[in-house]
């Protein structure tokens, strides 16, 4: 919707299809790494120290991307050590806008009104969509990192020797696990639920309803030896980008995405997995459902009259 850094049209949810008319996401720009010491991470350049007070972060109570980073935020105790702006779960024409919904916040960095003012002040001639999360350097006024993959990997350690957090949601001893089940559950289930709802054929909405209750069954199968999270007893990055489609299931992608063979509250395993996470420390806090409802009703292309179902009220 950037185009040379000058916005050129209303706001529409598909980025990109293909011939087939599957959904197509686009990438990340941004992929600089905070790091302890300010040296460059896996991708992007350098000078991105980590210190109190210095990054802000942008997200959507709506977002499932976004709820991650802040999931994490929450859970390795770096509310202190970074600020937070919440746009509106409701897109404007503009796509992201600040304030004017009960949760929603001022940009309290710049004053700026849309979400896509950040970008291209980050970047004069950017072009490409405007998408939370969005994390900010204030010292540089500048983007850091828009990937919430990098994201919740580098708040999972850049910070822990200012903080003594030792919460560790990639341990080196599962990260190639991790880093496996992370594509499937990406591939399949994270955008498989978008790639549903916003598919433009029915072939190719077919593929991703299956793709999403193949997944949904494999996970209901592997948690019913009563293991705690995905991986035994250990909590880890896999859950969180787990749990942030979960909670959104029933809500919105059982009903307005078409993957209804099912409701989540029908998957005993899965459905209580969901609770345990839930409960933990500050997770809570990040789940708001009424920004999940307005924001997800509130798409055109999807729901042109607007209306938002009433239930569920609760999880």
């Amino acid at each position: 919707m950037l185009i040379n850094g000058s916005w050129k049209e209303n706001w529409q949810p598909v980025q990109a299809k293909d011939e087939q008319g599957r959904f197509i996401r686009q990438s990340a720009s941004f992929r600089h790494w905070i790091t302890p010491d300010g040296a460059p991470g896996p991708t992007g350049r350098g000078g991105f120290r980590a210190e109190p007070g210095r990054y802000h972060l942008y997200v959507a109570y709506i977002c499932p991307w976004a709820s991650r980073v802040l999931m994490t935020l929450k859970l390795k105790g770096l509310e202190e050590m970074i600020s937070v702006s919440v746009v509106n779960p409701r897109l404007s024409t503009q796509g992201w806008q600040f304030g004017g919904f009960p949760g929603a916040t001022e940009d309290s960095v710049h004053g700026v009104c849309y979400l896509h003012q950040l970008y291209s002040r980050a970047d004069a001639l950017y072009t490409g969509r405007a998408t939370v999360p969005v994390l900010w350097d204030k010292h540089t006024d500048t983007l850091v990192n828009n990937e919430s993959a990098d994201i919740i990997r580098m708040l999972g350690s850049a910070f822990d020797h200012l903080t003594g957090n030792t919460l560790n949601l990639c341990p080196e001893a599962l990260a190639g696990e991790i880093d496996a089940l992370n594509a499937r559950l990406y591939g399949e289930l994270n955008n498989g639920v978008y790639q549903a709802g916003f598919a433009s054929s029915q072939q190719a909405y077919e593929e991703a309803y299956h793709r999403v209750f193949n997944m949904l069954d494999q996970l209901e199968a592997r948690l019913g030896d009563g293991r705690s999270y995905l991986f035994g007893d250990t909590l880890t990055e896999t859950d969180i980008r787990l749990f942030v489609t979960l909670v959104r299931f029933d809500a919105a992608y059982h009903g307005l995405f078409k993957c209804n063979r099912n409701t989540l509250a029908s998957m005993a395993n899965l459905w209580g997995y969901m609770g345990r996470i839930l409960r933990l420390p500050g997770v809570a806090d990040t789940v708001k459902l009424d920004h999940i409802k307005a924001g997800y009703y509130s798409i055109e292309t999807l729901n042109p009259g607007g209306i938002v179902p009433r239930g569920p009220e609760s999880l």
